[in-house]
């Protein structure tokens, strides 16, 4: 089949250029515009109790509102704020409403309750109307207010600071934009140059990120917009960055894998055309496999239980197979124009074949000692995978997402300095009458006694709020710890039992806030643990077993995949909270590791025991096979593993922590799936297991006529011969 596809794209490669280029055109400019989503309730089902509880503080309590911005007031000189300050900011904040700015609805004042106990800050909430909260018109209202509050705090004493959700997003938007263009531009400039280093060409440096960023990403692009669009998907601010490395990433491996076999068949002697069609035969179906297990991986997504899953997902799957299919059509058509001297200029050597003296000595080390090389390598596995065994996820996604110095993060600092740590995002309790009665109001003094002496809770409002109706009653409750933290969401998770076993009866409560936000996606993140990763490991498992026609290899190639995860979660564990001192890691973090090294690891797992599979239907031992695996395949696995590991280790230049986590978990565990899975461990397992790795199929049998590869007959007709693995050079 790929072969009959190579022919195909030669034959008319002018015409598939063409179209390539006109598709792009036409997706990327018609395509719909989305807008990321920054509210982590957006991200939960309605079933959750934290977004009950907010659907019955709409109905009962419609004119109360969560504070989309918080006007922080403090003295230049940093002295507690005397009443003429005090003064004075209530002269701002008249001025700010006065200003009339658009979708600003209300602006409380400031009152003793938001006034911090040492007198040095004064905090005024901000209603932005919710209708605009998934919009860029949230973040503006947001600037506006600060660009306004500076403007009239002017000629004070006063220093004006805004923070809260709105100013969050505003400053989040600033920083990913920055970071983006960070790891692009440094995603482009190493991939170009380590590229180029390898062929020893500047054109094959640079076709990558041409064919990957200008053609790949904007069809990707669009196409995500209509999913998002079409299906209702939501979108996060993490997918931006994400994906220029991921279609930046694998489109130069799969470049990769086409280069080096269209290399080695001019090598052979075929004309360029027909090197092309004969390279496209012989890695296509590799691209293909690696690209349906990266694919499946990212698509299981879809029955996350969070939105942010759901949609990054099935967007990094998209992006994929848009950039697998321009791989194996676009990527060939634009070799089969170029002169080959000029894809490989001013290298002088690109004709002659290379020793691997470095491979070949690798290889006959896994062909002598596979047992010591299998032990040696699982051991350093299984070593960092203790690591993982001390990982405590965080939530504070914000917080997470950007510098510290963003003007957002210095106001929630100094709430947590200034006041309570939970009173910058109280938790509330909704007690509601089940029969539809009024509640009983002589029972709230008992329930509110109860909820103040749960551990964790700083204050429980001695008066709760009552509906008009007096149905609903909101119990105020403060917590000691800020609402993203692990303390926080502990509190949270005895006061619900609490809110619910001691409710009065013939009442229901439900509690919400940030923290019970926060909790629920803690709770949600297990139930996808439990159900998105062993899906993907099955489809992931099914796609390996179709590839090598066994139902032997494909189990202890996932076993290797899933411990290369397990150290990389580990090793990163030990990294930021054992020798930086982080208290924990991003919450999300194990799951985006899964995905990416277990699929993307998986990539050369393919890519090696697809030339083992070769070089034992040629007729070799499993020894010799694995010996000609690593020598062959060792060099495409090495510069692919390199270049991908290097690309997302400039997620660690964006400058905010979670970025920092991710580049170095997604680099660490590429570089432990291309130099420890798929250099060492996997080859020398094949080894050991012998021909039994290929049952029931007859990949270790040897096939007549197709002895020694090496003693393959060169030229245009060897192409019609055994098929090639994708590693070599």
């Amino acid at each position: 089949m790929f072969h009959r596809l190579g022919h195909f794209v030669v034959r008319r490669a002018w015409w598939v250029i063409a179209a390539w280029v006109v598709a792009m055109i036409a997706i990327a400019v018609s395509a719909p515009k989305i807008t990321a989503q920054t509210d982590e309730a957006a991200f939960l089902p309605k079933h959750y109790e934290s977004i009950q509880a907010a659907q019955v503080q709409e109905k009962a309590f419609p004119a109360n509102f969560t504070p989309s911005a918080l006007a922080l007031f403090e003295r230049n000189d940093g002295a507690p704020m005397s009443e003429a300050d005090k003064a004075a900011a209530a002269k701002i904040i008249q001025g700010l409403t006065d200003k009339k700015i658009e979708h600003v609805e209300q602006i409380i004042a400031i009152s003793d309750q938001t006034t911090s106990k040492d007198g040095k800050y004064a905090l005024a909430p901000i209603a932005i109307d919710k209708a605009t909260q998934q919009s860029d018109e949230f973040g503006e209202a947001a600037k506006h207010l600060r660009d306004e509050g500076k403007a009239l705090a002017n000629g004070t004493d006063l220093k004006f600071q805004l923070g809260g959700a709105a100013a969050q997003q505003l400053d989040q938007k600033e920083a990913s934009g920055a970071a983006d263009a960070i790891i692009a531009l440094s995603s482009v400039v190493l991939v170009a140059l380590i590229v180029g280093i390898i062929f020893r060409s500047v054109l094959a440096g640079i076709l990558p990120v041409l064919l990957s960023l200008m053609v790949a990403m904007p069809t990707a692009n669009g196409l995500i917009a209509y999913a998002t669009k079409a299906f209702n998907l939501e979108s996060t601010p993490v997918l931006s960055a994400i994906l220029i490395v991921v279609v930046l990433g694998v489109g130069t491996d799969y470049f990769l894998f086409l280069a080096f076999r269209y290399r080695e068949r001019l090598r052979a002697g075929d004309d360029r055309k027909e090197a092309v069609a004969n390279a496209v035969g012989r890695v296509g179906e590799a691209i293909a496999s690696a690209a349906g297990a990266v694919t499946v991986a990212f698509a299981v997504l879809i029955l996350s239980s969070l939105g942010m899953f759901k949609a990054l997902g099935p967007a990094l799957a998209i992006a994929v197979v848009v950039t697998a299919f321009a791989s194996l059509t676009l990527a060939p058509a634009v070799l089969a124009v170029i002169p080959a001297r000029g894809v490989f200029w001013p290298g002088k050597k690109w004709m002659h074949e290379p020793s691997n003296a470095r491979f070949a000595s690798l290889g006959r080390t896994v062909q002598k000692r596979p047992a010591m090389v299998a032990v040696a390598s699982g051991g350093v596995l299984l070593a960092l995978t203790a690591g993982a065994l001390g990982y405590n996820g965080t939530f504070d996604l914000a917080g997470s997402s950007m510098p510290k110095d963003k003007e957002s993060m210095v106001v929630q600092d100094k709430l947590v300095n200034g006041f309570s740590a939970g009173a910058a995002d109280p938790t509330h309790v909704y007690l509601s009458s089940t029969g539809g009665g009024k509640l009983d109001q002589a029972s709230f003094d008992g329930y509110v006694a109860k909820l103040g002496a749960v551990p964790g809770v700083a204050e429980a409002a001695s008066k709760p709020q009552v509906s008009k109706d007096g149905v609903t009653a909101d119990f105020t409750v403060l917590l000691k710890h800020e609402p993203s933290s692990n303390e926080a969401i502990d509190t949270l998770t005895e006061l619900r039992e609490v809110a619910h076993a001691q409710a009065p009866s013939g009442t229901d409560a439900k509690v919400g806030g940030l923290t019970a936000i926060y909790k629920d996606i803690n709770l949600a993140m297990s139930h996808d643990y439990k159900l998105v990763f062993p899906i993907a490991g099955l489809l992931i498992l099914l796609i390996l077993g179709l590839q090598l026609r066994s139902v032997v290899a494909p189990w202890y190639l996932m076993a290797s995949v899933g411990l290369g995860f397990t150290a990389t979660l580990g090793s990163s564990t030990l990294l930021f909270q054992n020798i930086k001192g982080e208290h924990g890691m991003m919450f999300m973090l194990p799951i985006l590791i899964y995905l990416f090294v277990v699929a993307i690891g998986t990539d050369y797992n393919i890519l090696i025991i697809a030339r083992l599979r070769e070089e034992a239907r040629a007729g070799r031992n499993p020894r010799e096979a694995a010996r000609e695996a690593v020598r062959h395949g060792g060099p495409t696995v090495a510069a692919a593993g390199f270049i991908l590991a290097v690309s997302f280790a400039t997620f660690m230049l964006a400058g905010n922590i979670f970025m920092l986590e991710f580049g170095f978990a997604m680099a660490f565990g590429i570089f432990l799936a291309a130099f420890v899975m798929a250099m060492f461990f996997t080859p020398a397992l094949t080894a050991l297991v012998g021909k039994a790795a290929w049952w029931p199929g007859h990949g270790g049998d040897a096939v007549e006529g197709h002895g020694d590869p090496a003693a393959a007959p060169a030229g245009p007709h060897a192409a019609h011969g055994l098929p090639e693995s994708a590693g070599r050079r």
